[in-house]
């Protein structure tokens, strides 16, 4: 299996980052603040405007390390990569099958009933530490069905319906698994451009890194991120890292906004007002978050289908892995992760 290396995130707007040598330095009006040795990252995240110097990005893609541009709240800008490295035929099949309405539809429908399977895994397990609930039941009884449905859906507009319908179930009784501080972290349901509340602003940040880590594991087994079945292709998005973020929307994303939110570790004070409906998590707020997501990154599961131990950030990599193999017809079906 393959080794998880550092990713580099740098979270203060007016950093500057350039080289020395073989390192990554991070500048603050012409102060050095960090410096890491290339060899120990794999990513550089930078949520700042000042930039990147021509001769960081040479080295950067030279020893394989992508750079992402986000805004300071957190939204998906740009991402440097070097030369592809990935196996020709294997993206050449990856084209080929996204052609093919029926490949896209078949491992579409598997994308979207591993997502509803685990977002109903999420409400059980909160029946379970916390109590009966009979809003949470008639959740996940509802939940069942679409995930039998979305396995039988006839065709893309049909499945994107089920998808709609269920996450709409799903998110109507959110505000439930919220266990602490429920006055200062009130939910009403899913906002995206800009998030309205402070757990959507927690969401799509957590989607956002969730999403470049799942892009980052595709590119690394040779696959196309910008190239899906589910999510169609739009200049500037990965469709294929979209579509397999399905499955892992709630445990890497969900469950880990739950947390920082019920273990007090974020508070109504880590977040300020942007414009006049919209909320934007402060710096310490990202440091808080971006630290978590690095620590939750090492825990260690068995994964079901490898049965091997790998910290939880490979399993991104596990899945696309996973998925190269089924695109190659290595296996018979894509093994979707299920909680």
């Amino acid at each position: 299996m393959r080794k998880m290396l550092n990713t580099l995130y740098v979270t203060n707007s007016n950093a500057y980052l350039h080289k020395d040598g073989m390192n990554v330095v991070v500048s603050i009006d012409n102060i050095e603040q960090l410096r890491v040795p290339i060899i120990n990252l794999e990513e550089i995240v930078t949520f700042g405007y000042m930039g990147v110097s021509p001769g960081l990005m040479q080295l950067c893609s030279q020893n394989n390390v992508s750079i992402s541009f986000l805004s300071p709240s957190g939204r998906f800008l740009s991402r440097v990569q070097g030369p592809t490295k990935g196996n020709v035929i294997l993206r050449k099949k990856q084209y080929e099958l996204s052609e093919d309405s029926n490949f896209s539809l078949e491992i579409s429908r598997i994308f979207i009933a591993g997502k509803i399977n685990n977002y109903r895994n999420i409400i059980k397990r909160a029946i379970r530490d916390n109590g009966p609930n009979d809003e949470l039941s008639k959740a996940s009884l509802s939940l069942s069905r679409s995930k039998q449905n979305a396995l039988q859906a006839s065709d893309s507009n049909e499945l994107r319906g089920i998808e709609g319908d269920a996450a709409n179930h799903y998110f109507s009784i959110f505000s439930h698994l919220i266990r602490q501080q429920t006055s200062d972290f009130v939910f009403n349901g899913r906002s995206k451009r800009p998030p309205k509340d402070e757990v959507n602003v927690l969401l799509s940040f957590a989607y956002t890194l969730l999403a470049n880590d799942v892009a980052s594991a595709l590119e690394t087994v040779g696959l196309d991120p910008y190239v899906g079945f589910f999510h169609t292709i739009r200049p500037g998005r990965y469709s294929l890292a979209l579509d397999m973020m399905e499955e892992l929307r709630s445990y890497l994303g969900d469950r880990f906004v739950l947390s920082l939110i019920n273990r007090k570790q974020l508070t109504n004070k880590h977040f300020i007002i942007q414009g006049e409906d919209s909320l934007l998590l402060n710096d310490d707020g990202r440091k808080i978050l971006i630290s978590a997501w690095q620590e939750r990154k090492k825990d260690e599961i068995t994964h079901p289908i490898l049965n091997e131990k790998i910290p939880i950030g490979l399993l991104p990599f596990a899945q696309a892995m996973l998925l190269a193999r089924y695109i190659r017809d290595d296996i018979d079906c894509y093994p979707v992760f299920l909680i």
